[in-house]
């Protein structure tokens, strides 16, 4: 394909989701209902954007399985080309428990198997140097950490790298992420994360990232926090601007699985349709605002056309 305007690279798990009255230190607690969904970080994301229009196509590996052709064929409903993905006969594909309760709390367990085997000779950079984004979220293994690391430096100038690094690579903090976040154009974090990354506050982080080399940082805050008398849901920064994006209504929390995935999957479309940044933030909290709204990180996920009702409803423009 040559029309993809977006691919993705990352890990490629089953995601096992428990719904727990409580996430516990220590004890016991009951178990409200538990159902399994394909998943990862960026591939949660790329499919809420194929879900919106946008040609896709994903790069990863997963095992010859049951679970590995679900994976295929959930990319294959919403159009995600998924060529690159690599079949490894004798591996499992990659899993996740999770644990969610109803406050919004979620306890993540990785196994990932097939992920782990991802190397550089099985990334086609035509195929990737073709698109206009490549999104990329972390793996496990310090074996695919330097994978990422090669492909900085092949990566044509032309394509615009995001990144979503997870709690997983956030903590490996600045100086060994800096030839990523130097690469980086959009930089989707939690809160949470950015404390981990730079040791410092969402904002004051943000201008560390910003000085790192990243063009856009967007800070996903949960349902809000308090920032220069603002409650916001979403602070955005560029080398000029900060943006606090408001939460407009407060939707009810049935799963926050990959609620930062759908997000970054809303503020990517609105980057690829030039809407400016703090329209961009907004499509992103509508697109999660749908996501949480189910069990599983993309059932949830809006299409263009709900899409639009939705943001014209709230901001009684057209999108």
């Amino acid at each position: 394909m040559t029309n993809i305007e977006v691919i993705g690279l990352g890990a490629l798990n089953m995601d096992h989701i428990y719904r727990v009255e409580r996430i516990l230190e220590d004890g016991e607690a009951v178990v409200d209902d538990a159902q399994s969904f394909a998943g990862g970080s960026a591939a949660n994301t790329i499919y809420g954007l194929a879900k919106l229009g946008v040609n896709t196509g994903f790069a990863g590996v997963v095992g010859n399985d049951a679970k590995g052709e679900l994976m295929l064929r959930d990319f294959g409903k919403v159009g995600v080309d998924a060529s690159q993905i690599r079949l490894k006969h004798g591996a499992k594909t990659g899993s996740v428990l999770c644990l969610s309760d109803s406050s919004g709390r979620r306890s993540l367990y990785i196994m990932p198997s097939a992920n782990s085997l991802l190397a550089m000779d099985a990334l086609d950079l035509d195929y990737i140097n073709q698109a206009k984004m490549l999104h990329v979220s972390s793996f496990v293994d310090d074996r695919q950490f330097k994978v990422l690391l090669k492909l900085m430096d092949k990566l044509d100038p032309s394509v615009k790298l995001s990144f979503a690094p997870g709690a997983l690579y956030a903590d490996k903090g600045l100086g060994i992420l800096a030839p990523i976040l130097a690469r980086t154009y959009a930089l989707f974090i939690n809160e949470g994360e950015i404390k981990q990354l730079t040791g410092r506050g969402f904002a004051a982080g943000a201008e560390n990232c910003l000085k790192q080399g990243c063009q856009i940082v967007i800070v996903t805050l949960g349902e809000g926090t308090s920032y220069k008398t603002v409650m916001a849901t979403s602070y955005i920064r560029d080398s000029e601007n900060e943006y606090m994006v408001e939460p407009v209504i407060k939707a009810k929390v049935i799963d926050s699985t990959g609620a930062g995935d759908a997000f970054a999957a809303g503020f990517i479309y609105g980057l690829l349709k030039g809407k400016e940044l703090e329209e961009c933030g907004r499509l992103g909290n509508i697109t999660a605002q749908f996501s949480i709204s189910k069990i599983g990180a993309r059932q949830g996920l809006p299409t263009l056309t709900e899409l639009s009702r939705r943001y014209r409803e709230l901001y009684d423009e057209p999108l």
